[in-house]
């Protein structure tokens, strides 16, 4: 819900949102993580939700093979990966030294500056994936203006390229996120 109100989503999307959520429009939705390598071997880890796995498993390697990548077993890459909770906050107000020591006792393992979409500046907040509802009471409690809140999948030895091939990468990546059954799509790219 925090997401659908930072970006203002109409009240009728929200609804028809929850119904698929709760199976309420008939359509079966199943998440499934594909795995594989981009171009100059970039691990990458793309979730989906779907309807049609066959439709979807094509699309997906299709994606990879157009990228000028392959895809790979279940496990091929995710261990090169860790699921974390994400919170992408305002940083208007806030003392980050203050809030990170604050934060540590309730899940916090990382805390950092980042921009949003246009560019305006946030603070990053993650933790390990368990600890997410730990953390989202503790800054809740702050009453800190939360703007997303989501899991990503965050590489543990982020890969530097050249900027030539980075945008390879980036280009394929592009193409997977164009199908509508890719959720996200999370790369080591540094």
């Amino acid at each position: 819900m925090q997401n659908a109100r930072a970006v203002n989503m109409p009240k009728d999307k929200v609804d028809a949102a929850i119904k698929r959520a709760l199976g309420q429009d008939q359509k079966d939705y199943e998440t499934i993580i594909y795995e594989g390598f981009g171009p100059h071997g970039v691990p990458v880890i793309v979730e989906t939700a779907t309807d049609n796995v066959v439709r979807t498993v094509a699309n997906i390697r299709s994606g990879f093979k157009k990228g000028g990548g392959n895809m790979g077993n279940a496990g091929s890459v995710a261990f090169m990966f860790k699921k974390m909770g994400v919170f992408r906050l305002d940083p208007g107000g806030i003392d980050a030294d203050e809030l990170e020591l604050d934060l540590i006792d309730h899940g916090l393992q990382e805390l950092g500056e980042g921009a949003g979409e246009k560019g305006e500046k946030q603070l990053i907040v993650r933790c390990d994936f368990t600890d997410f509802g730990k953390l989202q009471s503790a800054l809740e409690e702050r009453k800190l203006n939360v703007l997303s809140t989501a899991s990503e999948y965050v590489a543990q030895t982020p890969v530097d390229l050249p900027d030539e091939q980075a945008q390879e990468v980036l280009k394929m990546v592009d193409g997977l996120e164009q199908d509508d059954d890719v959720q996200h799509v999370f790369h080591a790219l540094a």
